[in-house]
């Protein structure tokens, strides 16, 4: 009975330096899992829309493609307009035919130099192209291996997009959408101009603005808010929108995107035509304004475009 009662003798599990490893260890293992969990979903599972599928799209032919000059990211993007052929072809058909590659667009530059900025200060996010068009911008941000959310109506051009994701194998990386982007959701007439579909527009007066001759085709278009697309949870680097005259709608319906914080806001490029701005009922004014109420404070106008930031 003498060894009946022993001095209770501490749990060693509960001491301090076992507490401390312990701790260490979940600390480090949350880590790795934070650091290796799969990045935020590249869709957002309330959008209104789903995303193109590329791989079903009926295949246009014949496919005229070629690498870009002159980019630090070089890419690939087909023509959708061919021009008049054969008296007047597109110009990068001709400089095919004399064994150059297609010219520059200034966007691509404009796109990449930003990023390329954007990497060396260590951020990352993705990048959102309204207006998308062939994909000029949309692949200048992919070939750096960007994120990227593409949104454009005209068939013809996506199909282009369709290819471009196939050349520069950046299906992994390329959100297209089908839609044009407003400040309401349902559908909207667009106007599109026979050979030249880079000018298709919502505005009818836009549309024709440059080429007054060209065939005017109306069709009905899907019409989305970016806030109803993008995840809460992306972080956009840099937001630019080429739509003819319809900007103002477009960033009417970017409000939360735009209403972020400084340093999570979005870097915004716009195209700022007064004579395309004034045919969609909107203005120049109206639209610096609308941005400053929501910290946009700092825009520059380069070319025929607007550049802001927080």
């Amino acid at each position: 009975m003498a060894n009946a009662w022993k001095k209770y003798k501490s749990n060693k599990l509960t001491t301090p330096k076992l507490l401390f490893l312990l701790t260490s260890t979940s600390l480090i293992l949350l880590t790795f899992f934070y650091l290796t969990a799969p990045p935020t979903p590249f869709f957002n599972p309330t959008s209104p829309i789903h995303p193109f599928n590329y791989t079903n799209t009926p295949q246009p032919h014949p496919i005229i493609a070629n690498q870009v000059e002159g980019l630090k990211h070089p890419f690939i993007y087909s023509l959708s307009d061919f021009g008049s052929l054969p008296d007047k072809p597109h110009k990068n058909i001709v400089r095919m035919l004399k064994g150059k590659l297609f010219r520059r667009p200034d966007i691509s530059v404009t796109v990449q130099d930003l990023l390329d900025k954007m990497r060396a200060e260590g951020r990352t996010g993705a990048f959102v192209d309204v207006g998308a068009n062939v994909g000029m911008a949309t692949f200048a941000a992919a070939v750096m291996g960007f994120r990227v959310y593409a949104f454009e109506p005209v068939l013809e051009n996506l199909q282009s997009v369709c290819n471009g994701i196939y050349f520069n194998r950046v299906g992994d990386l390329v959100r297209l959408f089908e839609a044009a982007t407003s400040d309401r959701l349902g559908n909207i007439t667009f106007h599109k101009l026979v050979g030249r579909l880079d000018n298709s527009a919502v505005s009818a007066a836009g549309a024709k603005l440059a080429f007054k001759s060209n065939e005017e085709v109306e069709l009905q278009v899907r019409s989305v808010l970016l806030d109803l697309v993008i995840p809460e949870t992306e972080r956009v680097l840099l937001l630019k929108i080429d739509v003819q005259g319809w900007e103002y709608h477009v960033l009417k319906g970017a409000k939360k995107l735009l209403s972020r914080k400084k340093g999570e806001a979005p870097y915004l490029i716009y195209e700022e035509d007064e004579r395309l701005l004034q045919a969609s009922n909107s203005s120049s004014t109206e639209i610096r304004k609308f941005l400053g109420g929501l910290g946009y404070t700092h825009c520059v106008q380069k070319g025929t475009d607007a550049h802001c930031t927080k």
